[in-house]
């Protein structure tokens, strides 16, 4: 293999990650204000909201780190295994291996942010992410196949393959030296670095190492919130892996490019404004809380059953909404309610403020009226 085609792992200068600290200087100061304003937001939530915030947050991060890799989990079944994690009243349905390991690994990112890293966390991550797998060798463990690991696409008879990490053998290698350096590089290590900067270093040295036979991704993504956790010395509660789900195209292209030199200021250049978008994206959430509770207390005591279990069932479609709009045709679907009798219902629910309409006859949609007030 020439120079031009080795993978950076395979240089001289492996794993000395170089990067110029200007250019990550305005975002590490942005990212550190920003905690603190989201720090201070959520001190304007009542205790019920703020659990109910923190188990979306949670539950979204689950789902979509698992969406990235192409696995797609029933919302309801993480958010109920996350509900009783935090003590908090669920259902009694039983969930599913996949959607329980994911929620349990989660929960100990979260509750574990402080403590050092170490493998035998990462065996426990691992073993929950593989929670009723039967096509994996090794479980808890890292990977040991001779087969090369690598990431290809197109035809089985001609792949083309876009990485390679390195073989199994030096594994136990690789993952001492990065369990010593994601430790070293902590606020309190030897050879503490800023949060963002850490975060993407970590992500992208495990993801290059790629020590498990499967939910390497998954891992990494987690890496990097306890890497922003432990500099915050608190749960980030940021929506990282849902901001990376959203365009998970420019992800792989940015890992792709990275994965040839360990000149890496593109990298973290781009994973740092990865954060940022996610910590405004948690910021809009909490947003988004406050407006609920305060539209909720100008119209309490002033609604029907059916108007209350239409606006809690619209809410739950978070702050996109019903996609276009709720219809007519949607309320009547939600409460059972006839057509005349949902027409007084949105009209009246308009009238108290709740809702805004738009649009008319069989375009007639409705959207939460969230204005702000004091």
């Amino acid at each position: 293999m020439n120079l031009e085609t080795r993978w950076n792992w395979q240089q001289d200068d492996w794993p000395s990650f170089r990067f110029d600290r200007s250019a990550m200087a305005e975002s590490e100061a942005t990212f550190l204000v920003g905690a603190g304003q989201l720090l201070g937001a959520l001190l304007h939530l009542p205790d019920a909201e703020k659990s109910e915030l923190t188990v979306e947050l949670i539950s979204n991060e689950a789902l979509k780190t698992s969406e990235i890799e192409g696995e797609y989990l029933n919302r309801e079944s993480v958010q109920s295994s996350i509900r009783r994690n935090f003590g908090l009243a669920t259902d009694a349905r039983r969930i599913p291996p996949a959607e329980q390991g994911i929620a349990d690994m989660t929960m100990d990112l979260y509750r574990g942010f402080a403590e050092p890293l170490s493998h035998q966390a990462m065996f426990r991550w691992h073993g929950m992410l593989s929670a009723g797998r039967r096509d994996l060798k090794i479980i808890g463990g890292y990977r040991t196949d001779n087969e090369p690991m690598q990431v290809i696409s197109g035809p089985i008879g001609n792949p083309k393959v876009h990485f390679e990490a390195p073989p199994s053998a030096a594994m136990e290698k690789e993952m001492v030296a990065f369990v010593d350096w994601f430790n070293a590089t902590a606020p309190q290590g030897n050879l503490a670095l800023p949060a963002l900067t850490r975060a993407g270093i970590a992500h992208l040295y495990f993801v290059t190492i790629h020590p498990f036979e499967d939910g390497n991704g998954r891992i990494a993504r987690g890496l990097a919130e306890k890497a922003l956790s432990q500099a915050l010395g608190r749960p980030t509660l940021i929506a990282l892996s849902q901001t990376i789900e959203k365009n998970k195209n420019s992800y792989y292209e940015a890992l792709h490019r990275s994965s040839r030199d360990n000149e890496i200021t593109a990298w973290l250049v781009y994973f740092a404004d990865t954060i940022l978008q996610a910590r405004e994206a948690t910021q809009r959430m909490i947003d988004f809380l406050i407006q609920k509770t305060r539209l909720y207390d100008r119209v309490k005591g002033q609604l029907n059953q059916r108007q209350e279990k239409a606006l809690a069932r619209i809410f739950r479609e978070g702050i996109e909404g019903f996609k276009g709009g709720l219809s007519a045709e949607n309320y009547i679907a939600i409460t059972g309610a006839a057509r005349a009798t949902a027409t007084r219902d949105l009209q009246d629910l308009v009238d108290k403020g709740a809702l805004l309409r738009t649009g008319a006859l069989k375009s007639t949609r409705y959207h939460l009226n969230l204005e702000t007030r004091k």
